[in-house]
C-alpha cells in the first residue's frame, strides 16, 4: 500500500505525536503549551531567583528589546553605534542623530513592539519545515553580526554567540522536532520580551546615575501627549492580540 506523503506544511504542535483524526486537540495542547511557558516566564522575570535562574534568556531578551531600539533609528536615518548588554540583565542601544520627538517615539516603541513582531513570526515558522529551519538559520546569522557590529560588552560577547552557535547547530543537526521546538521556544522569548520588567512598561521613568530618564512609554507620551500607562496599556494589547493570531496561523492546518 502507497504511503501517504507527509504535507510540507503542519500544525504547530510542541513535538507532540497525534492522529490524523485528532488535529484539533493537539493544537490546542501546543498552543496551551506555549501560553503557559510566556506566562511562566512572565512570572519568574518578576522576582531575583527567577530572572538569575533564566539569566541567559534574560539577556536574550534584552537583545530583542536593544537590537529593535537601535535598527529602528537606523532605519529612521540616525547612526547604530553600539549595542551594551550588562551581567544583571540590563543594557541599552546607544546611536545618534536628530530624530526629533516623534522619531524617538517611533524608536521606543518599536523597542517594545519589535521583539514580539520578530518572535511571532517564528512562532509562525513552526507551521513550515523549511520555515522553521530558515527561521533559526536567520536568528543565528542575526546574533552573530550583532554581536561584531555593534555589541560592546563582555556579557553580550558571551552569551549572544552561546545562542548563535545553538540556533545554527539544531538548524544544521537537529530533527524536524527539536528545530520545531528551538524556533517556537525561541519565538515565545521574544514575544514576551517586553514583560522583563512589567513595571517599567506601566512607569514614566526612574533615576538612573543620579537623572532621571525617561522610559520607553515615558518617551512616547512625552512626544504624543497622552499618558505612560495609555501607552503601556495599548502597547499590551496589540502584543497580547499578535501573539494571540500568531497561535492561529501557527495550529491553521
Amino acid at each position: 500500500m502507497e504511503e501517504k506523503p507527509r504535507p510540507l506544511i503542519v500544525p504547530a504542535k510542541w513535538g507532540l505525536p497525534y492522529a490524523e483524526d485528532e488535529v484539533e486537540p493537539a493544537i490546542q495542547r501546543e498552543q496551551s503549551y506555549i501560553v503557559a511557558f510566556a506566562v511562566l516566564t512572565m512570572i519568574a522575570w518578576q522576582t531575583e531567583i527567577g530572572t538569575l535562574a533564566l539569566m541567559p534568556f534574560t539577556l536574550l531578551a534584552t537583545w530583542f528589546h536593544e537590537m529593535a531600539h537601535g535598527l529602528t533609528a537606523a532605519a529612521l536615518g540616525a547612526d547604530f553605534d553600539r549595542l551594551v548588554i550588562y551581567a544583571n540583565g540590563s543594557g541599552f542601544a546607544e546611536y545618534s542623530g536628530r530624530l526629533g520627538g516623534v522619531g524617538q517615539a517611533i524608536v521606543a516603541a518599536m523597542g517594545l513592539l519589535g521583539p514580539t513582531i520578530a518572535g511571532c513570526l517564528m512562532i509562525i515558522a513552526a507551521r513550515s519545515r523549511r520555515a522553521t529551519r530558515w527561521g533559526l538559520l536567520v536568528l543565528g546569522l542575526v546574533l552573530a553580526i550583532s554581536t561584531v557590529i555593534w555589541v560592546r560588552s563582555i556579557a553580550g560577547w558571551i552569551v549572544l554567540p552561546l545562542f548563535a552557535v545553538a540556533a545554527f547547530a539544531i538548524a544544521v543537526r537537529g530533527n524536524e522536532r527539536w528545530q520545531r521546538i528551538a524556533v517556537e521556544f525561541l519565538g515565545v522569548q521574544g514575544a514576551v520580551s517586553v514583560y522583563q520588567d512589567i513595571g517599567y512598561l506601566f512607569s514614566p521613568g526612574g533615576v538612573v546615575g543620579g537623572q532621571f530618564v525617561l522610559s520607553d512609554t515615558g518617551r512616547i507620551a512625552q512626544a504624543l501627549l497622552l499618558p505612560y500607562w495609555f501607552w503601556g496599556g495599548a502597547i499590551t494589547i496589540a502584543i497580547v492580540a499578535m501573539v494571540w493570531k500568531s497561535l492561529q496561523i501557527a495550529g491553521r492546518y
